[in-house]
């Protein structure tokens, strides 16, 4: 009996022991399982992400620019006198040269004064030189002790200048008609082309504002042009003196001009916040036309080397604007300042160094820190 009950108890003991070795062997089996399991849903979970090594660059961008075609000179012209057109000799399209003369007026009463004039300055000619050849007279009797007082000599020498005087204020007068006289013809003061003409022969004309309110003629050299364009603040570094710049109108869309850089303002205009540049254009064949629009487009070479990545590297995020860097296997946001941008490429600026590792297509589910898997 005793047996019995001993053989039931040392089975029980030994199926416990059995049964507790194969818990133990099945948990520990379970929990490798998990274990793994886990580590390959982290893998997984590891995207992948296409890498390139940042490298510095020169990057050539182009800037489209409205401009206003001038004439290299311009002036309108009118009558230095009140007076009546007399006669044209040009039209509009006229092409004259320097000194050629445009019109004639008239003005009657400018003849009467110059009459008048003549006559002052004739006698004035003469008072001078009967009180001049006085004055000689006493300072030659003079000589002899006795003979001449010193005061009538003072008076005749008085007399002299005064009629001097006299003489010189008549000689200005008489020019001055003179030269009014000489402002009935208008001439050319420049080579250039006729390109407008408000009045007809008879018309009454004179100083702006007095005879006419529009000029004579419009005068404008047009074989010499002037490319007038405003360069914004941004690219002001990128033009200097005589510097070619390419063109083309509307009115020949397949045709480029070529202009040279001559003059800059130096100084930013303070409502536009550019800068006024002039170029000088070569229009020898008048193809192009004061007053037309030219399409401007600027070459913008970069200055110096800086890091140019593709737009995707950027991210442009609510926060700031980034790239990320791969470092041991981890993401990293680089907070950078976007620079010029031309086709698919942008310049950065940023705490970067050549040769650090970027990744291509970038976004915000990139995650800074977060653990990433790159290719080449």
């Amino acid at each position: 009996m005793y047996k019995k009950s001993t053989m039931r108890i040392f089975s029980t003991a030994s199926f416990l022991y059995v049964s507790g070795v194969l818990g133990v062997a099945f948990f520990s089996c379970n929990s490798a399982a998990k274990e793994e399991k886990s580590a390959e849903s982290r893998k997984d979970s590891v995207k992948t992400y296409t890498v390139f090594n940042l490298q510095k660059d020169r990057l050539v961008s182009s800037l489209k620019l409205p401009g206003e075609l001038m004439a290299f000179q311009q002036v309108d012209l009118y009558s230095k006198v009140n007076s009546f057109v007399k006669k044209l000799y040009v039209d509009v399209g006229s092409e004259v040269k320097t000194g050629q003369l445009l019109a004639t007026m008239e003005a009657p009463e400018i003849n009467a004064q110059l009459s008048g004039a003549s006559s002052r300055l004739k006698s004035a000619e003469a008072l001078y030189i009967a009180s001049k050849a006085h004055y000689e007279r006493l300072l030659e009797t003079s000589k002899t002790p006795g003979t001449i007082s010193p005061n009538d000599l003072d008076i005749a020498l008085a007399r002299q200048n005064a009629d001097h005087a006299q003489l010189q204020s008549a000689q200005a007068a008489y020019k001055e008609i003179t030269d009014n006289k000489n402002y009935l013809e208008i001439k050319a003061p420049f080579s250039g082309v006729i390109s407008a003409r408000n009045v007809s022969a008879g018309a009454y004309v004179g100083p702006a504002g007095k005879g006419s309110d529009q000029p004579v003629f419009t005068l404008q050299e047009q074989k010499h042009l002037r490319l007038a364009v405003s360069i914004p603040e941004a690219y002001t570094g990128y033009l200097k003196q005589n510097d070619e710049v390419r063109f083309m109108v509307k009115s020949f869309p397949n045709e480029y001009f070529t202009a040279k850089v001559k003059r800059l303002a130096g100084a930013l205009d303070t409502r536009l916040r550019s800068e006024r540049v002039e170029m000088d254009v070569m229009n020898d064949s008048r193809k192009l036309l004061p007053g037309m629009v030219a399409e401007i487009l600027l070459t913008l070479p970069a200055k110096d080397s800086t890091f140019v990545v593709p737009k995707s590297a950027v991210v442009n995020a609510s926060e700031n604007i980034f790239v990320i860097r791969v470092e041991d296997g981890k993401a990293k946001w680089i907070t950078i300042t976007p620079g010029r941008e031309v086709s698919d490429k942008v310049e950065i600026y940023g705490q970067l160094q050549t040769g650090d590792t970027i990744i291509q297509q970038a976004n915000e589910e990139v995650r800074d820190g977060a653990a990433v898997s790159i290719e080449r």
